[in-house]
């Protein structure tokens, strides 16, 4: 018999508290069991088996990402737009290391709460990609453009890469999103 209180949703949190702990990779159904005190049977009335688990954490992850990221660019358009987003996705990352891990899962099989959280953001960084006049292919493209740069300065700042010179990352970062909001006005001229 389960224990009481113990829920697919309360899993997910408990697994992504975890993996900000541990990192994503070491969330594992026996894991969470041993913190719950739990035999892991218990957890398989709520969760189907380890990518399931790792799945309801990335929607989890994913959907904190999109109302942090919907809240901040409110009201905003243009540089301010996209420097508010790019700041989401940047401190999200450094607060929750295992959450922003997770956003980048890809199950075997995803769920339709995990395809929906993943095109609320797409359609976010649509929306700021509005005051630029984009059409496509050069919106695609220029979505792909911000995904890389966002994830990829992240991930190595995350891990240290930016630490051993000069200047600080945290003087780089504003530069290279005024360099990308530059870039996005002359690219919607072309």
């Amino acid at each position: 018999m389960a224990r009481a209180g113990l829920t697919s949703d309360r899993l997910a949190r408990a697994g992504a508290e975890l993996a900000d702990e541990v990192g994503f990779e070491q969330v594992t159904p026996s894991a969470l069991a041993r913190q719950f005190d739990v035999q892991v049977a218990s957890l398989y009335s709520h969760v189907r088996n380890s990518q399931d688990l790792k799945a309801r954490i990335a929607t989890l992850a994913l959907s904190e990402l999109a109302d942090e990221a919907s809240a901040a660019v409110a009201g905003r358009a243009g540089g301010d737009a996209l420097i508010a987003l790019a700041n989401v996705y940047r401190d999200y990352a450094r607060a929750h290391p295992g959450r922003y891990a997770a956003t980048r899962f890809q199950p075997d099989e995803a769920s339709p709460e995990l395809i929906e959280a993943g095109r609320r953001h797409s359609e976010l960084t649509r929306a700021v990609l509005r005051a630029y006049d984009l059409n496509e292919p050069a919106q695609t493209d220029a979505i792909r453009l911000l995904g890389s740069v966002f994830h990829g300065y992240v991930s190595l700042e995350l891990a240290g890469s930016f630490s051993h010179s000069s200047p600080d990352s945290a003087e780089t970062w504003p530069r290279i999103l005024k360099s990308l909001d530059s870039l996005l006005r002359v690219w919607s001229r072309k």
